[in-house]
């Protein structure tokens, strides 16, 4: 406060005031958070989740900044984006999975840690020849008098092979980097798990075969055509 502004106070309680709020006074402004306010906003909102504030505003001829504190600080409101997800699952497909983790659980509850120690998991990853330094990785102890570091931005090779790898709970299986210019099939997927998978699972963990492996894969077309069932039916 200004010491004009003191001295003008300090005279007001010398006067006998104990207040220290502002007085009533005529033309201060009326505030619009009724509660006939707050609910039209409130129905508008549970019509159309997608309303904008301007709309609303617009809507119930309000201000963009009355609107937004009603719905923030008053009715409590965040705006949030869609969470994505793989793809739209229906009943069937939601049935078909509650049904199969059921019976991983129940598997578990009967032979314990040994339904583990039968999965074996596989993945791809792409691999570039060479990948560039990243920001962080050349981060390193600078003086405030020393000059700055500077690092050029470069990209990722072109030339990239896919790796498919293999494991277990005792470490990794297999590791198979696919040939040039081929992609992934059902039928390369099958013959990979038969004539690669199947030899190295039985010279690495002897005697896993005859206990039943249990092959756990993403979802990929490749990975769930029907050709891998009726060709691998052995592992």
């Amino acid at each position: 406060m200004s010491q004009g502004r003191v001295y003008e106070w300090v005279e007001r309680f010398q006067n006998g005031r104990q207040n220290v709020s502002d007085e009533h006074r005529t033309g201060r402004p009326v505030s619009v958070a009724t509660e006939t306010v707050k609910q039209q906003i409130e129905q508008q909102i549970c019509d159309y989740r997608r309303v904008t504030t301007d709309e609303i505003a617009a809507e119930l001829n309000m201000s963009h900044g009355s609107v937004y504190n009603i719905v923030h600080d008053d009715l409590g409101y965040r705006e949030v984006c869609s969470r994505w997800v793989p793809r739209q699952l229906s009943d069937d497909h939601k049935r078909a999975r509650q049904t199969i983790c059921q019976e991983h659980l129940d598997h578990h509850a009967h032979e314990g840690d040994a339904f583990l120690h039968r999965i074996v998991a596989g993945d791809e990853s792409w691999v570039y020849h060479y990948e560039p330094e990243s920001k962080r990785q050349s981060m390193q102890w600078k003086h405030p008098s020393s000059p700055a570091n500077k690092k050029f931005k470069t990209q990722a090779s072109a030339g990239k092979t896919m790796l498919t790898i293999f494991w277990d709970v005792n470490g990794c299986i297999l590791v198979h980097f696919q040939e040039k210019g081929q992609t992934v099939t059902s039928v390369r997927y099958s013959n990979m798990l038969v004539n690669e998978l199947k030899p190295a699972i039985r010279s690495k963990h002897w005697g896993l075969l005859s206990k039943r492996v249990l092959l756990l894969h993403d979802n990929a077309r490749s990975h769930t055509a029907a050709h891998r069932y009726t060709t691998c039916s052995g592992i």
